[in-house]
């Protein structure tokens, strides 16, 4: 059973939630600063390999720029081996990949409490483009980086393409998945959670060992190390601007808001949390917005592409309560109606409310972490739901769909999580196979997470036994790629023949499309 207290931790006062909260104000306090001058005591250390280990990475397009990320390490996967003083580090963003037509440059500190970590945010570049980008520092000079602007608000895009990606487990495979992503045209990669997987062992014989489950600050970020000094994600990063959020292995398995999955008491639960909000800061592209005040972090944010798609980035994990039936596949009980079960929390849901209310572009795209669409996983005479997912909180989802069934745009949900291939209309009555579709969602397999998987597993027919609104299943590895145009939405399931070894080639398993005007998922 978990324990119940107040989410924002008003009343916890141990002194390892107030050190992490600190920590959190003062490297805000230092950030807003802004860029500083890369002279004098700062910028004096020299050094002695290549800072750069961990890679290049942008995100969070805007029409006029985009947030660059680097973190410097000569040992990422203990200390970082970086003296703890500021560091200063010179960033520059060019037209081309030779460098002659530098348009954007500065510098700024990398700061020992964000582990050295930079978080750029560049402005004044010209929509809808690409831009090249490096660092320096210690006399270092970063590998390049490509990104690309939003499209201007108001333009009229012809085509946007995204791809899909979640569950990149180290120990279960390699991430040849993000080799291929790397090398596909893309505007942007949305990562819709478990970046990294904080647990320890699975089984007898992991294809990659990743150490025991990590608690610590020390230990989340040497975790999240590991994960980045693998080349085909860094080489994804460097292609590509990530959108990115987070699902549960983040933090812990299954925790939910202030609640954790096992017996941890509050305070060491949000310290946990804390320390893992933190490490995902320090190495992700993301905004000051986004910076974390001890437990908490606002990630839920909205991304606007041309007057083709608006993209609504939610966090179905910070402000969750706790899971009314349980947190496995169970028969559902009374709990999954309570009013009160939220899986956004009041102020995100009235957020997405307003935002969908107001949405004017060709198409809503919703970046969700867990399945929305009801999945029974019994095709017998009974029924069995994952009540982790939206089918344990059935209030809060029936005020999304009623939302979408007025939205003239019938959004289209991109979700993580199951490790699987999934292609849904969303109904307005689930129990009712004759009713409406207004809305669709497309489910993401995993990078890795699960092993090689097949083609269509058993548990996947008998989902596909059980819902008549599941179009499509398949339980390889892979990612999504979703091409936008003013008529359509298409979105091809990109898949990998093995991910227990390196190598594998990437092929397309299936495509559908999603017409304008007209909700429901096609066969291409």
């Amino acid at each position: 059973m978990k324990h119940a207290f107040d989410t924002h931790g008003a009343q916890v006062r141990s002194p390892t939630r107030r050190e992490f909260l600190g920590l959190g104000l003062r490297a805000a306090a230092l950030v807003s600063m802004g860029t500083l001058p890369a002279q004098g005591r700062e910028s004096s250390w020299r050094a002695r390999g290549n800072p750069f280990a961990l890679g290049v990475a942008s995100g969070d397009p805007a029409q006029d720029g985009f947030v660059l990320w680097t973190r410097l390490s000569l040992d990422p996967l203990t200390d970082g081996g970086i003296p703890q003083d500021p560091v200063g580090v010179r960033w520059e963003v060019a037209l081309d990949e030779a460098f002659r037509r530098i348009t954007a440059r500065g510098d700024v500190l990398a700061l020992p409490e964000l582990a050295h970590s930079v978080h750029v945010e560049v402005e004044g570049l010209k929509p809808g483009r690409d831009y090249f980008y490096r660092f320096t520092a210690g006399g270092e000079r970063s590998p390049m980086g490509r990104s690309r602007t939003a499209p201007a608000p108001d333009s009229q895009p012809t085509r946007l393409r995204f791809a899909v990606a979640s569950c990149q487990s180290y120990q279960s495979g390699y991430f040849t998945a993000l080799r291929h992503m790397a090398d596909e045209d893309l505007d942007a990669v949305l990562h819709l959670g478990d970046y990294i997987y904080e647990s320890g062992q699975w089984g007898q014989s992991p294809v990659r060992r990743q150490g025991p489950e990590v608690v610590s600050l020390a230990e989340y970020r040497a975790r999240y190390a590991l994960y980045k000094s693998d080349p085909d994600l860094q080489a994804a990063h460097a292609r590509h601007p990530f959108i990115v959020t987070w699902d549960d292995h983040e933090v812990e398995n299954n925790y939910a808001g202030a609640l954790p999955s096992d017996d941890a008491t509050p305070e060491a639960f949000l310290a946990r949390r804390a320390a893992a909000y933190q490490a995902f800061y320090e190495h992700l592209p993301l905004r000051r917005s986004s910076m974390p005040r001890g437990p908490d972090l606002r990630l839920y944010r909205t991304l606007r592409y041309g007057a083709l798609a608006d993209l609504y980035v939610l966090d179905t994990r910070q402000y969750r309560t706790d899971q009314p039936c349980g947190d496995g596949i169970v028969r559902r009980c009374d709990g999954a109606r309570d009013p009160k079960a939220t899986l956004l929390g009041a102020a995100q849901k009235q957020w997405l409310l307003d935002g969908l209310a107001r949405a004017d572009a060709r198409w809503t795209l919703l970046l969700n972490q867990v399945p929305f669409a009801q999945l029974d996983n019994d095709p017998g005479e009974g029924a069995r739901y994952d009540t982790d997912k939206w089918d344990g909180y059935l209030t809060e989802r029936k005020t999304l769909l009623e939302s979408f069934r007025g939205h003239p745009a019938r959004p289209v949900i991109v979700t993580g999580d199951m490790h699987a291939n999934v292609a849904v209309d969303l109904k307005q009555d689930f129990e009712d196979p004759s009713s409406p579709t207004i809305g669709v969602e497309f489910i993401g397999t995993s990078i890795s997470t699960a092993g090689d998987g097949d083609d269509l597993p058993s548990f996947g027919e008998a989902i596909l036994r059980a819902n008549p609104h599941v179009r499509f299943f398949n339980g390889q590895r892979g990612y999504l790629r979703c091409t936008l145009t003013a008529e359509a939405f298409s979105t091809d399931f990109r898949v990998l023949e093995y991910v227990k070894r390196p190598g594998s080639p990437v092929s397309t398993r299936a495509t559908f499309v999603v017409e304008a005007g007209r909700p429901g998922v096609q066969t291409a």
